[in-house]
């Protein structure tokens, strides 16, 4: 088919465009948080149920395995690889919302890996008091592998019915 290939090219920049907005928006979230606020201290935005609070984040999620840093970076590069991979390769056979969930976890990796090459640590500030605190890329990341886990879901329930 004429023009298939420049049409996946073009849906591959679209979505590698959503990973490097989320990219953006995470960086310059906590660059704004560095500048503002001061490690370890907390301004309330509104009060017991949202707080901006500088925390650096040596571990994974929630703080977990601080010994092991080295780790986290060699575990993101080889997911932003893998992501990389199915995004320009796999275009075809991913779904919007496949494609649209890659393309935020590989924005928020991208963003907590960028933290801790060029800090050796992860810069966390949303604190919403019943939950540990966490960035930017920690959502996109969440939310994307929500998203893709629930269109696996889908389209296997979907392929069981057929």
């Amino acid at each position: 088919m004429p023009g298939t290939g420049r049409k996946i090219r073009g849906q591959i920049v679209f979505y590698y465009s959503i990973a490097f907005l989320v990219y953006l928006l995470d960086q310059l979230s906590k660059a704004c948080v560095g500048k503002l606020v001061l490690q370890g201290s907390s301004i309330p935005v509104i009060r017991n149920a949202f707080h901006v609070t500088f925390v650096c984040n040596t571990g994974a999620a929630f703080g977990m395995f601080r010994e092991h840093p080295h780790l986290f970076v060699i575990i993101a590069a080889l997911a932003i690889v893998l992501i990389g991979y199915f995004l320009a390769r796999k275009a075809s056979v991913l779904n919007a919302a496949e494609k649209t969930a890659l393309s935020l976890i590989l924005g928020g990796t991208l963003g907590n890996l960028t933290d801790r090459i060029r800090l050796g640590y992860v810069i966390d500030f949303i604190d919403l008091r019943v939950w540990p605190v966490f960035n930017l890329a920690d959502t996109f990341i969440t939310i994307g592998a929500v998203v893709l886990g629930l269109s696996i879901f889908i389209r296997g329930s979907e392929a069981k019915r057929k």
